[in-house]
């Protein structure tokens, strides 16, 4: 009997982001699984909290439910952009350093063009002290000023791309060429 080829399955990319929050979130993941598709790619969503009927407080559960969608991940696409303030949504963070850890590969979309130094000062009072350290002016707390879009433990972890549909692109480029050397294993 001879066995069917092996149908490779399509690479799980979970979606961060606060993209959960916004009114219109359920439309905007359809969308963002339908630019999965386009890439061959599968779409792993935040949990909302509603998969569970557990016990566990609905923060526990979305907790719970996300870092398993994200262990199960080949690849992650996270929305950095401005949140709330100067820097990215906290949680989205969290998965893309859950995700580094575990050796998932995170291209990201959404950071603001230019440097994370030129966004604080356009933001917040600052100046460079006598050995050219930009500070906050009020506090004196130094703003790293490396001439990345993000944070040096972000910029240096991950890819950043300008759109959501060119961060999936990316990621099913990479996700490809990491599987090409297997292709020839037996």
């Amino acid at each position: 009997m001879v066995e069917a080829p092996e149908i490779p399955s399509r690479p799980r990319i979970y979606l961060a982001g606060p993209d959960v929050f916004r009114p219109d979130a359920r439309d905007h993941f359809v969308r963002l699984a339908a630019a999965c598709d386009a890439v061959g790619l599968a779409a792993l969503l935040p949990a909302d909290g509603n998969e569970d009927t557990t016990s566990d407080t609905p923060e526990k559960r979305i907790y719970e439910a996300n870092m398993q969608r994200l262990r199960g991940a080949d690849g992650v696409v996270a929305n950095l952009a401005c949140f709330r303030g100067l820097e990215p949504d906290s949680g989205t963070v969290f998965e893309v350093g859950a995700a580094i850890a575990l050796a998932i590969p995170v291209v990201a979309y959404g950071v603001a063009e230019g440097s994370y130094a030129d966004r604080a000062q356009a933001a917040l009072a600052c100046e460079k002290d006598a050995n050219g350290v930009l500070r906050e002016s009020g506090t004196g707390i130094a703003v790293e000023d490396f001439g990345q879009q993000l944070n040096l433990m972000l910029a240096c972890s991950i890819q950043i791309e300008p759109t959501p549909e060119a961060a999936l692109k990316a990621m099913a480029g990479l996700l490809a060429a990491r599987r090409a050397p297997q292709a020839g294993k037996p």
